[in-house]
């Protein structure tokens, strides 16, 4: 669906650039960018620098940078095209673990701004400065998330237990982690990161999705809460903040 955006607006002088967050690397990445074969550059950022310097606290997001290399729109939602995800959640294969089916069915709660976010995209690739989404340097710095001491420390514990977990300690890194999703409760990014280095045999094929406590064994899962858990109680409709012009 990107390479399909892309491949639209690329005559008319746009460029994607899409980023995997993941501490994993090419491991956690390349099946996915292989299986898509985009045209556009696909990088993958093993250390989420790219959310540290603009600010991502969830995915999708995107920054938009004119041909001068300013930002013209700060880190914002950027929902996959018009139609992408209509209709009901997707038919299932039987194996397929409960949880999983209720992470579904929540995940088509969440509100859809595409129509109106690509709507935008367009009208600045086609007009640029003119175009009404192309927001002022003030703007830009107005939307742009302030970083006070707790989530500058926040994302110093993310850090190291990145590099904690990427030197094979995963006991040492589960404790940063769980203090960067303390000091930055509202990064997603961090806790869907450390939630997907956690161990699930039970989800079976299905591992890389399942993302909270094990229903065999939940006394084993070292964190406060999980994908489902978390969105059950901030509420779908809260998951991402909503596209504003």
């Amino acid at each position: 669906m990107w390479q399909a955006l892309r491949n639209e607006l690329a005559p008319k002088g746009f460029e994607l650039v899409t980023v995997g967050l993941d501490t994993l690397g090419a491991e956690g990445c390349r099946p996915y960018i292989e299986a898509a074969q985009p045209e556009h550059p696909a990088l993958i950022d093993q250390y989420h620098k790219l959310a540290d310097a603009f600010g991502f606290i969830n995915i999708p997001s995107s920054v938009w940078i004119d041909e001068d290399g300013i930002i013209v729109r700060p880190a914002e939602v950027a929902p996959a095209p018009p139609g992408a995800r209509s209709g009901p959640p997707p038919e299932l294969p039987p194996e397929t673990p409960e949880r999983l089916r209720s992470m579904m069915q929540e995940a088509v709660k969440i509100p859809d701004d595409s129509k109106a976010y690509h709507e935008a995209l367009k009208d600045w690739v086609e007009r640029g400065h003119d175009s009404p989404y192309a927001l002022a340097s003030e703007e830009v710095i107005a939307r742009s998330r302030p970083r006070d001491t707790d989530r500058s420390l926040g994302h110093a514990h993310f850090e190291l237990a990145s590099a904690l977990e990427l030197a094979g300690h995963h006991d040492a890194a589960i404790e940063h982690f769980r203090e960067a999703h303390r000091l930055v409760p509202e990064s997603w990014t961090f806790r869907r990161q450390a939630w997907s280095l956690e161990p699930v045999e039970a989800a079976g094929p299905f591992a890389r999705f399942w993302q909270g406590p094990r229903p065999d064994d939940p006394e084993s899962w070292p964190y406060d809460g999980g994908w489902l858990e978390d969105v059950k109680r901030v509420g779908a409709e809260n998951y991402n903040e909503r596209w504003k012009p």
